[in-house]
């Protein structure tokens, strides 16, 4: 039997609640919503690039947000040391994109699943106003900047998620 991507049951963020139950909500439906474009569809499928000379793809956007969601909140808010999943910034600066393989669907998509489980528990139990030191752009940030620009990371790439699986099936919506 063939893998297919499955299906996944989107929440709406919630419409009242704390700043925290607010970012938490609304990032929880940005994730779930790259996931629901991916739902459905083929290993062969999520491979399916947008259009020359772009390398987008599902699958690519899959392992970019794998490879996103880790340096921000694991890496870089509770300062694990970890490798990079699919690039590396020196040697492979678009591997998350030009490497998809067809073959590492489900894994792929199963890390970025993992990687969501593994961010929430390096967040949770955080004030939103603790810090950390960004050494590249060598500055303080703080756990809330992390959550608002993790929303808009999701938020752009879901309009090209919603532009490749159009493309893929002609299956458009939110």
């Amino acid at each position: 039997m063939n893998w297919i991507a499955p299906q996944v049951t989107r929440v709406d963020a919630p419409p009242i609640g704390d700043e925290r139950t607010l970012l938490e909500g609304w990032l929880d439906h940005h994730r779930q919503t790259l996931l629901l474009k991916c739902a459905g569809l083929t290993p062969e499928q999520l491979i399916v690039r947008s259009a020359e000379p772009s390398k987008l793809s599902l699958l690519g956007l899959v392992r970019h947000m794998a490879d996103v969601e880790r340096a921000w909140f694991r890496r870089r808010f509770a300062g694990e040391r970890l490798d990079f999943l699919y690039f590396h910034p020196d040697t492979n600066p678009d591997g998350d994109f030009d490497d998809v393989d067809a073959a590492g669907a489900q894994a792929d998509l199963d890390t970025l699943t993992r990687e969501i489980e593994l961010a929430r528990a390096a967040a949770d139990g955080h004030s939103l106003e603790e810090t950390f030191f960004h050494s590249h752009k060598q500055l303080e940030m703080s756990l809330r900047w992390v959550y608002l620009h993790m929303i808009e990371e999701y938020a752009r790439h879901n309009g090209h998620a919603d532009l490749l699986r159009e493309r893929i099936d002609g299956a458009t919506g939110e």
